[in-house]
């Protein structure tokens, strides 16, 4: 059975693209960890934003920031350490993805990990819009 959606209308070229894009989002939409997303500047209508996800016991070593095919991906794995030996366990060493779907032209200008939160900073210049005239030929 052929599935129908929005992005294959006829008037709508080259979208078809963000199908894929918004069903990974779908399946990437775990509450763990949780995150803000803050516009920091406009400066001059440039846009950046800076992401802050909590990832408290998590060291520089245990976390990835990935920028692929306009997302933004981040890993934490932690290494599980067999000789303690814990009477509650409250804080989860568990793994965890979050993706970021980002707009075409943006860029990730880089991360710090302070005090137990990751910011990353994601930048999207302006861009000029480009007018053009097409030349007709004439076939004969």
């Amino acid at each position: 059975m052929t599935r129908v959606s929005l992005f294959s209308a006829p008037f709508l070229l080259g979208f078809d693209t963000f199908e894929e894009r918004f069903d990974r989002l779908a399946r990437a939409s775990e509450g763990y960890p949780p995150y803000n997303i803050e516009r920091v500047t406009a400066q001059g209508g440039d846009e950046t934003y800076s992401i802050a996800i909590a990832v408290a016991g998590f060291s520089r070593n245990d976390l990835e920031v990935i920028g692929e095919d306009n997302q933004l991906i981040v890993r934490g794995r932690q290494a599980e350490d067999g000789a303690r030996q814990y009477l509650h366990r409250g804080i989860a060493a568990r793994q965890f993805q979050r993706t970021f779907l980002l707009a075409d032209g943006m860029r990730i200008e880089g991360a710090e990990l302070k005090d137990g939160l990751l910011v990353i900073t994601v930048y999207r210049p302006v861009t000029e819009t480009v007018t053009r005239r097409i030349e007709i030929r004439s076939v004969e």
